[in-house]
């Protein structure tokens, strides 16, 4: 605990950034959950906690290697507008469901739902622990405090947005534009990473250090 409150301001940090940045896989992992049948929701939601972990975890491990490939954002983003877009039509097809009369919806399946929560888990959780550990500087403790928030922190919000999602659809979309609009900044910055590493000679900012 003294150690807690001697890094009192660095620990403030990584809490706020964690709340801010674990908003981002909770929101995917609702929308995942929100489309299954109730009884699926509470395992795609402990799924989508633990691969999120788990990939925190290991793009720890590998962040210096990582960082090296100019075309990592670029991938990531991609990954995360077909995410925007699956769910897009997720949503489409169930309030044209609702409005026709005798139309049969297709039941979404579990795996369907982890395998959006995977794709874009992936994509999320690369910036997250980049952003954790530049604050937390090599300090390992701080970094384990950080992954633990996060992981409850996911573990709240996911499970509470698959309600609220399944029940007004505004937050659903409010989620999907948050997913695009992440898409699109990870496309830009693999843009700019791939200008300074290819001399493309672009004319467009150099990007911002992690």
């Amino acid at each position: 605990m003294d150690y807690l409150l001697g890094q009192g301001a660095q620990f403030l940090q990584i809490l706020w950034l964690n709340i801010i940045l674990s908003g981002d896989n909770a929101v995917v992992i609702g929308l995942a959950a929100a489309g299954l049948p109730p009884a699926l929701r509470n395992k795609a939601v402990l799924f989508g906690i633990v691969a999120a972990a788990v990939l925190r975890i290991v793009f720890s491990v590998f962040a210096t290697y990582l960082l090296g490939l100019w075309w990592i954002e670029i991938v990531g983003g991609l990954a995360l507008l077909y995410i925007a877009w699956g769910f897009w039509k997720e949503l489409r097809g169930k309030e044209e469901g609702e409005g026709e009369e005798g139309h049969e919806v297709k039941e979404k399946t579990l795996g369907q739902a982890l395998w959006q929560i995977i794709v874009a888990d992936v994509s999320m959780s690369l910036d997250n622990v980049l952003a954790v550990a530049a604050i937390a500087r090599n300090n390992l403790p701080m970094l384990v405090i950080g992954l633990l928030i996060s992981i409850v922190l996911m573990g709240v919000l996911g499970g509470a947005l698959a309600k609220l999602l399944d029940r007004y659809k505004i937050i659903a979309y409010i989620g999907l534009a948050l997913i695009a609009y992440i898409g699109v900044e990870l496309l830009w910055e693999g843009l700019q990473a791939a200008n300074v590493a290819l001399s493309l000679g672009l004319p467009i900012p150099a990007p911002h250090p992690h």
